[in-house]
């Protein structure tokens, strides 16, 4: 029996857990991730001071066709992301100031879409996080069929709904529902283990201790040979 192109009811990540996510930077979640679950770099925020972070909200939608996008406005809960792959177009924008207008009144958290969007700088007086692959002043159409609360590939990350997103100045990483729990003591870790090295740097340990063994293993150094 096939799903429906719509899914209404799906499970989150809880909100204790979001909010205790929500303190560390986009770069640090992924490294914990296994240098996985990163979009693309073709996605950034419209503003480098823009940041997101709730769970997904998943929209599939035809390139230069935001008929799904108010759909799944109507259903998104407060708190969610929506995360809209839109084929990497930007022949037209899919969103713009009106419609993120009503998401900040819906309570979305932010937008994060594989495609354009439009009226930038009122979107950044707004501050309402979005996350792009630019801009383009031309609309949409709204005749297309599409689907809601199914996985959906953005970026080049299979996203979710439920997953938890998080964007920042570097860009937007996506963590299975499942896992993020598992990779907050991780991610605490290694904010502190950087904090040791940048401080122990400042004081003059530059060298990278880990450096002549890696370059021995990639073979540009012989076995005993140092730099």
């Amino acid at each position: 029996m096939s799903l429906p192109d719509i899914i209404r009811e799906f499970d989150r990540v809880p909100a204790s857990v979001v909010q205790q996510a929500a303190g560390f930077q986009a770069a640090i979640l992924a490294d914990v991730a296994g240098r996985r679950g990163a979009l693309h770099g073709r996605i950034k925020a419209l503003r480098p001071d823009m940041h997101v972070v709730g769970t997904a909200f998943t929209v599939d939608v035809r390139p230069g066709d935001n008929l799904m996008i108010h759909a799944a406005m109507s259903l998104a809960k407060p708190g969610d992301v929506l995360v809209v792959d839109g084929k990497g177009d930007q022949t037209a924008a899919l969103m713009g100031t009106i419609m993120m207008t009503a998401c900040r009144k819906l309570g979305i958290a932010g937008v994060v879409i594989d495609g354009a969007v439009r009226d930038s700088l009122e979107i950044e007086e707004m501050e309402f996080p979005v996350f792009s692959v630019g801009t383009n002043p031309n609309g949409p159409t709204k005749l297309m069929p599409g689907r809601i609360g199914h996985p959906v590939s953005v970026g080049g990350v299979t996203v979710h709904p439920g997953d938890f997103v998080l964007g920042d100045a570097d860009g937007v990483v996506v963590v299975e529902r499942a896992r993020i729990e598992s990779l907050i003591p991780l991610a605490a870790k290694k904010v502190r283990d950087e904090a040791h090295r940048i401080e122990a740097i400042k004081g003059g340990d530059v060298a990278a201790k880990w450096l002549d063994a890696a370059l021995r293993a990639a073979g540009v150094l012989k076995p005993g040979e140092s730099l």
